[in-house]
């Protein structure tokens, strides 16, 4: 016969490991960047931040040889705190440089548009709006 075994507080933490929560945070971001990548939403980029920083943390932690090696970018650990770095990067600047730059060229086409009465694709726009038409799709390409 089995063993039976009561549920406590205990037991129910033991069920978790850093292992497992890295697993979690790691499927939880590339979930978030297959799904919401083509939008720039600020919490999306502010949460992979703090996502990303857990896993560096999380990794470092589980992984003594990062914090021996970590000048060492060859050792297969530390690529990986090398590569979650780097992402950690990107999303920062997303959300500090390309995001704001993207919103203030969409606020200022809304501007033209509602001052002109035409939408930025019409015939007949003016040199500014053309301008802007260039910097946002260079941007956005």
């Amino acid at each position: 016969m089995a063993k039976v075994e009561e549920i406590t507080v205990t037991s129910l933490l033991n069920l978790f490991s850093s292992n497992g929560l890295y697993v979690i945070l790691y499927s939880w971001l590339f979930g978030m960047c297959m799904l919401l990548a083509h939008k720039t939403f600020p919490i999306y980029f502010v949460l992979s931040m703090a996502l990303t920083s857990g896993l560096v943390v999380l990794w470092s932690l589980s992984h003594p040889s990062v914090l021996t090696y970590w000048n060492r970018p060859l050792v297969a650990d530390v690529l990986q705190v090398y590569d979650l770095g780097s992402v950690v990067l990107a999303q920062g600047t997303n959300y500090f440089v390309i995001g704001p730059l993207t919103s203030k060229t969409m606020f200022e086409r809304h501007r033209l548009e509602k001052e002109e009465g035409k939408v930025y694709n019409e015939p007949g726009v003016s040199d500014a709006m053309k301008a802007l038409n260039r910097r946002w799709f260079s941007s956005r390409c």
